[in-house]
């Protein structure tokens, strides 16, 4: 099977980051209607429902996109990475019902930079002394927004921390899946894999959903279908170097949003926290850039 040409990005820099802006605000739209269902419903349940959705709105385009005839290994691949993500959207459903948005929005960032770690374990990558330097810089910024032994660590912050793993596995996948399956082939038959792989957490913990949380759900869907494919026209638009710190607005926007929305606090150390890790993403993006590479994914290819 021929491998899949991926275009490079046209100059259009400021195109790209509005549609960046635009990614970030859908996937924050998601966060605020998770957010919102809280615990009304069991996380499994509430990600099989809007993964279920998220389906039913790719599913037109992937009958086209199967022509292409993937081979045995990439659908294996298809129902791993599916597993993995399955995994991270379960975990992150929970953590965004019991945690302030912007600890979520904070650690949600670890996800590329372990993906830098993984890429050099499983994909050969050379993981130099500066990006070394880089993802230790982000651990310690996790571990600032935890701060183990001098507050409590509770349950969604390990699930959070665990997403962050689930994700960065989903996505490294994604990128061997590259080598050989178009991107709308990958993203559709995620949702498929997803969906499946809930379906018997989902059934385990039923119960009967209100109606309202149903349409809110389906509505969450389409954010995440917009997100995503806002991030794509930015991705084609524009070069990582400038979409990826567009992604970092998300974080004030989440504070802000957690603030006038919920009622929830400013927590210091979640701002620390996050802005150890966002340096050391930029940096990673910087250097990168700089040598031609592209091992650490943007911001929102971990995302839901």
């Amino acid at each position: 099977m021929t491998a899949a040409v991926i275009p490079q990005p046209a100059d259009r820099p400021a195109a790209g980051a509005l549609w960046m802006v635009l990614s970030g605000v859908a996937f924050l739209g998601v966060n605020a209607i998770v957010k919102y269902i809280g615990t009304t419903i069991p996380a499994a349940e509430a990600a099989f429902l809007r993964y279920s959705f998220g389906s039913l709105i790719l599913l037109p385009t992937l009958r086209p996109l199967l022509r292409q005839r993937p081979s045995a290994r990439a659908m294996k691949l298809f129902a791993g990475r599916g597993l993995l993500h399955a995994g991270g959207v379960g975990l992150w459903f929970y953590g965004m019902a019991t945690v302030p948005i912007a600890e979520v929005q904070a650690i949600g960032y670890l996800s590329p930079v372990l993906v830098t770690v993984g890429a050099a374990i499983f994909l050969g990558e050379r993981l130099a002394l500066r990006r070394i330097a880089a993802v230790v810089v982000a651990i310690l910024g996790v571990g600032v927004i935890l701060r183990p032994g001098f507050a409590a660590v509770s349950l969604g912050e390990v699930a959070l921390v665990a997403v962050a793993f689930f994700f960065a596995g989903s996505y490294l996948v994604a990128k061997r899946l590259t080598e050989t399956v178009a991107p709308g082939v990958i993203v559709a038959m995620m949702s498929i894999w997803v969906t499946i792989w809930l379906s018997p957490m989902a059934i385990a913990a039923w119960v009967a959903p209100p109606l309202a949380v149903v349409a809110w759900l389906a509505v969450t869907a389409g954010f995440a279908s917009l997100g995503h494919y806002a991030m794509t026209q930015a991705f084609k638009l524009a070069p990582v170097t400038v979409t990826q710190p567009v992604t970092f607005l998300q974080l004030p926007f989440g504070i802000a949003m957690g603030a006038v929305m919920f009622g929830e606090p400013v927590d210091i150390w979640v701002v620390i926290g996050g802005a150890m890790i966002i340096a050391a993403i930029a940096f990673m993006t910087w250097r990168e850039a700089v040598l031609n590479r592209r091992v650490t994914p943007p911001t929102g290819a971990t995302k839901i």
